[in-house]
């Protein structure tokens, strides 16, 4: 607590939102828009528009799981990540979770404006993503406690979020689509398969945190993918996980998109480096700024991506 007696309320306010996870919201907006961009359908105010509520449902998330771990006493002492605001004192419980609903609803509200364009669709995205961002920590099962935590961040910070970036562009450039009835036709498979390396790399930050947090979240009772199988098989994950974000740009130059989608590649140094850290360490003194890596790597691969993509 002393460490913390010096943190304004604005400084903890920081902390609480976690600017350093903002890449992960925006990396899948870009590639998502980048596809869009190299198929001709790129449409500025619905990519504007997914960028802000991507970026509102991180922070959102992150406040839940400040709170609800507070209060769940999953937070301990012991823990060796980054500061938490409510189990740390720096706010009270009951203003942080106010802040998590406010965001929320900000995210719904602008929400609206997609689901004008892109329709029931959107509407199932929108509130299924502010659900799960929820009771990842949060309701009376959190599936973050349950060992489905990566799953659930591979769908929504990844496949969801690049595809439904594009389907709201697709939706406003393709002629003669009426709004609120955009078909689920606009998505090919071509998209799913960019989404890949974005899902992939959002995963290993959660998986890089979870190998940090094994020992102590195992003592709180949360029983996340890392605490069920164990270093080596979370190890394997996270490589397969990162193997995946380099081999999709190979198979998208391969099979006729140009050389510029192998962009990505120019990143493997960062990810082999990253990979020796997290393969051998288990403290938050070296998984602490290999998270804040893996973050800044799947930002720079995403956008790299997508610069590929959208020349494509």
């Amino acid at each position: 607590m002393s460490e913390n007696a010096n943190v304004s309320k604005r400084e903890a306010w920081v902390m609480a939102a976690r600017p350093q996870t903002l890449p992960a919201g925006a990396a899948p907006v870009v590639v998502g828009t980048g596809v869009a961009i190299g198929r001709g359908e790129f449409a500025p105010l619905p990519a504007l528009a997914a960028l802000v509520g991507a970026l509102l449902l991180q922070v959102g998330t992150n406040f839940a799981n400040d709170y609800y771990d507070a209060v769940r006493g999953a937070d301990t002492d012991d823990r060796e990540g980054f500061t938490r605001v409510t189990a740390g004192g720096l706010i009270e419980p009951a203003q942080v979770k106010r802040a998590m609903y406010a965001t929320f609803a900000l995210a719904i509200l602008l929400g609206t404006y997609l689901v004008w364009i892109g329709g029931p669709a959107i509407v199932v995205v929108g509130l299924t993503s502010v659900a799960a961002g929820i009771a990842y920590t949060g309701g009376p099962a959190p599936y973050g406690y349950q060992g489905l935590g990566d799953l659930f961040v591979f769908v929504y910070f990844g496949l969801v979020a690049v595809t439904g970036t594009y389907y709201v562009q697709a939706a406003v450039a393709v002629p003669g689509v009426p709004a609120l009835s955009a078909p689920a036709e606009l998505v090919p498979l071509a998209v799913v398969v960019a989404a890949l390396p974005a899902a992939g790399l959002s995963t290993c930050i959660l998986v890089v945190n979870n190998i940090r947090d094994r020992e102590t979240d195992a003592a709180a009772g949360k029983r996340t993918l890392a605490v069920i199988l164990g270093y080596a098989e979370s190890r394997a994950e996270f490589l397969l996980l990162l193997g995946m974000a380099y081999v999709v740009p190979v198979v998208f130059a391969a099979t006729g998109y140009g050389l510029a989608v192998l962009l990505p590649l120019v990143t493997l140094p960062l990810a082999v480096s990253l990979s020796r850290t997290v393969l051998t360490e288990t403290t938050g003194a070296a998984l602490n700024p290999a998270l804040e890596t893996t973050g800044k790597l799947l930002f720079a691969h995403s956008l790299l991506f997508a610069t590929g993509l959208s020349v494509a």
